[in-house]
């Protein structure tokens, strides 16, 4: 097992603090130092500029379904050359009327080099296969749909 951490930092400021009308800004820090700014979803308030929860989210998934993805075609002896996903996340009520993001769409386009490239059905069994071994993936209660593509 490993242990994952971050630390987050909000601060008011001379900023009201009443409802609906309070910062939403806030900062990450990741492990390694890395700072990333962070706020609300700019419908709910917060910062355009900033990386929100669900795009974080929605991040991991897609990053995690990558990084096992990369794996499983280098098990296979596939050499993969790029790898772009043009993921999606949506928010609507789940089961219990909650609000939540409900599905997630990732759209990977793998480019292959060294001539071998997987026919359609291995390209989907190496999705298939690194969906179900990803750990965000199996940490969520989303649908998640993946359409990939070899470019």
């Amino acid at each position: 097992m490993s242990l994952h951490t971050i630390k987050l930092s909000w601060s008011r400021g001379d900023a009201p603090f009443e409802r609906n009308n309070y910062v939403r800004d806030h900062s990450l820090q990741f492990q390694g130092g890395q700072r990333l700014a962070a706020s609300s979803a700019a419908d709910y308030g917060g910062n355009p500029a900033h990386a929100d929860p669900e795009q974080l989210l929605l991040s991991a998934l897609s990053s995690c379904h990558m990084l096992t993805f990369l794996a499983v075609a280098a098990n296979r002896g596939y050499i993969v050359e790029s790898y772009v996903d043009d993921a999606e996340a949506e928010l609507g009520k789940d089961a219990e009327g909650r609000t939540a993001v409900t599905a997630a769409l990732l759209r990977p386009g793998i480019r292959f080099g060294a001539g071998k490239v997987p026919a359609d059905d291995e390209f989907q069994r190496l999705h298939e296969r690194a969906h179900k071994a990803c750990f965000v993936a199996n940490s969520l209660r989303t649908s998640v749909r993946i359409e990939p593509r070899i470019e």
